[in-house]
């Protein structure tokens, strides 16, 4: 049995972890992954933030969600719904979602009246903007954390979920970020490919 990195308080156990995530996206065997992850990661920050009012536009929103589903579930009839969403909703929501930081979970919940955007989606954009407040909401490290119990896709949950994250990179030192925390998380237990090993 695998030893929960959860309840390892050592840098160096969370920071091998993190130092395999490339390693493990590339091996999950999913299609595009590898090339959206890097996107993701290296591309969306920058874009995001660069801008005068921080926002995504809809061709990002879409490819986020990608990624999304990509590295864990893939939900065919929610990407139809964020395709169908108008750009200019798309821009107007989430600058109004990333005005609302550092609130816990307005964002999130802003963005989440996108149609076919839930809490993980509406994460994965709030993280890209603020990686040092807002984890991916992403159900294999939620279920690494003891105190959350079962996942439920609900603001109060990822409001819990978060605060958990944010609490575990304070306490691995200045440079870790809840997002950081989160890929090592994932990493730990080899994405959703470990899970069938």
């Amino acid at each position: 049995m695998m030893r929960s990195l959860w309840t390892s308080t050592t840098e160096k156990d969370w920071r091998a972890a993190l130092d395999r995530y490339t390693t493990v996206v590339d091996g999950q065997g999913v299609a595009r992954l590898s090339e959206l992850d890097r996107w993701y990661r290296d591309e969306l920050p920058g874009l995001v933030v660069q801008r005068r009012k921080a926002h995504v536009t809809q061709s990002e929103l879409i490819r986020l969600t990608e990624w999304k589903m990509a590295r864990g579930v893939w939900r065919a009839p929610n990407l139809i719904l964020v395709r169908s969403n108008a750009p200019e909703a798309v821009v107007e929501t989430s600058t109004a979602a990333l005005a609302a930081v550092p609130h816990p979970t307005a964002p999130i919940a802003t963005l989440a009246k996108l149609k076919g955007v839930g809490p993980a989606t509406a994460s994965a954009a709030a993280a890209a903007a603020e990686p040092r407040l807002y984890p991916f909401f992403d159900e294999l490290v939620a279920a690494q954390v003891p105190t959350l119990g079962k996942v439920a896709w609900t603001m109060s949950y990822y409001a819990r979920y978060a605060q958990a994250i944010r609490d575990r990179a304070a306490q691995l030192g200045p440079e870790w970020t809840p997002v950081m925390v989160e890929q090592a998380l994932w990493s730990h237990v080899g994405g959703k490919a470990g899970l069938t090993k």
